[in-house]
């Protein structure tokens, strides 16, 4: 069996675990990066990038089809065609480039990348199998970056016309109808990708609401949207198994119905991949299905570290690249401490949901005396001119000092907001900040600036 000897060794080259590499390459440690999937992990090969370049597609061919109904703009349209094989493989190219990059950049810091199945013989020691056999790597220090999976309904098993999110990005022709168990952000964004494909699309939540991780507020514009597109939303109900004519069965107060649907996209949640590559057997310390870490990714176990989606919530990928950075640096002897505050969260449905910090509901429970403003868009007069007026940018700060405690919004294109609005919490920035900052007219982002003026009861444009 070949043997490795290293200084770090990384178990998944997701986003958590390429970003740790390259910066642990760029210090001088010598790393290895172990994964069975071109490096990106699940979010650049099968999730937040092809799912984001499906939602682009489907909203340019909506608009398209839009105009030829609604020229107001004095635009008119007709013909549109679609062929989802071809807006796969456009898709498939993208994820193409930037996994090669990522490639590139492991080489170009020096880190060693492993393809194969990894198996944990203990906290310092794997086995990785891989095409030209079995490798066993040795490490001083270990980094746990193995991320998650779709979870699976027990009468909804994936197979046949049960698909994940994995499968639905794999779809190479549209299915005539289909039904998304969850409304959560996945199932909302890929459902109403499809939708404006021209799939008739029923979504099933057993929650009584949409989006339920979100106020009402919020999700409102959302709820209003997903009318405008026909898109079916049954709250307060559970998905059964399928009948024996292929349909879905749902049940709730109102009783029990059967969904005809081609496809059934199941989008309950994600869980964790700690159970994978022998970490289980690590006898570390655990919350329900993750891995506990302390203020810094350390493990109950010494010299282990765990980053990203194993280790619970918020699963994002902006997350892991942040705790993979830190520590890196901490193997290298440089002093970082993991600040959670001001992780921003993007729902990318339509309209789009940005959060970072806190609601007014959460600073209320907090116990923490607040101030809020919110500006709508409809009087944004940027908004007027890209025809998408509904949402809003809210605002809140502490009352006494005006410390900016959160900043939420709902709106078209709101995610390109988002690295703002975590700036302006990571920078313990007061509302006079951002008062006395100019914002560029006519812009969205000229909600913010009015938002924070709303709070101080000294609004201009409404």
């Amino acid at each position: 069996m070949r043997e490795l000897n290293c200084k770090l060794l990384i178990l998944g080259a997701g986003p958590g675990g390429y970003v740790c590499a390259i910066r642990a390459g760029q210090l001088g440690i010598d790393t290895v990066v172990v994964d069975r999937a071109p490096p990106g992990g699940t979010c650049l090969n099968v999730g937040c990038i092809p799912s984001k370049a499906l939602i682009h597609a489907a909203e340019e061919f909506h608009r398209i089809t839009a105009l030829s109904e609604q020229p107001e703009m004095g635009i008119s349209a007709g013909g549109a065609r679609l062929d989802l094989a071809q807006t796969r493989r456009w898709s498939e190219g993208i994820v193409s480039r930037l996994t090669g990059g990522v490639a590139a950049l492991l080489r170009k810091a020096k880190v060693r990348l492993v393809t194969g199945e990894a198996r944990l013989r203990d906290g310092k020691t794997a086995v990785v199998d891989t095409p030209e056999g079995p490798v066993m790597i040795r490490a001083e220090v270990l980094v746990i970056a193995t991320g998650s999976e779709p979870v699976e309904l027990s009468a909804l098993p994936f197979g046949g016309p049960v698909i994940s999110s994995t499968g639905a990005l794999a779809l190479e022709t549209l299915p005539e109808s289909l039904a998304v168990v969850g409304g959560g952000y996945i199932g909302l964004e890929l459902g109403t990708a499809f939708a404006k494909l021209g799939s008739r699309v029923t979504v099933v939540e057993a929650a009584d609401c949409i989006l339920p991780q979100y106020d009402a507020d919020l999700t409102r514009p959302v709820t209003a949207r997903l009318a405008e597109l026909d898109v079916r939303v049954r709250t307060g109900v559970r998905a059964g198994g399928l009948s024996p004519e292929g349909a879905l069965r749902i049940a709730g107060d109102d009783g029990a119905e059967e969904i005809e649907a081609e496809k059934i996209l199941v989008t309950i949640g994600r869980r964790p991949r700690s159970e994978a590559a022998g970490i289980a057997e690590l006898q570390l310390d655990r919350q329900g299905p993750f891995i506990r870490i302390d203020e810094r990714c350390r493990t109950s176990m010494r010299g282990v570290y765990a980053i990203g989606d194993v280790t619970g919530e918020p699963m994002l990928a902006h997350r892991a690249m942040a705790q993979g950075e830190m520590v890196a640096e901490l193997i290298a002897g440089e002093r970082r401490v993991w600040d959670h505050r001001a992780i921003p969260a993007v729902c990318f449905t339509d309209p789009e949901i940005v959060t970072v910090g806190l609601s007014p509901e959460q600073a209320q429970a907090d116990g923490t005396e607040a101030i809020t403003g919110l500006f709508p868009f409809a009087a944004n007069g940027r908004a007027m001119t890209a025809g998408r007026e509904d949402g809003f940018i809210r605002v809140t700060a502490r009352a006494d000092t005006q410390e900016i405690l959160g900043i939420q919004a709902v709106g078209a294109g709101v995610s390109e907001l988002a690295a703002g609005f975590a700036l302006a919490l990571e920078s313990g920035s007061l509302i006079g900040d951002l008062t006395g900052t100019i914002h560029a007219h006519p812009t969205r982002g000229e909600a913010l600036h009015e938002a924070c003026l709303r709070a101080l009861g000294r609004a201009l444009h409404i």
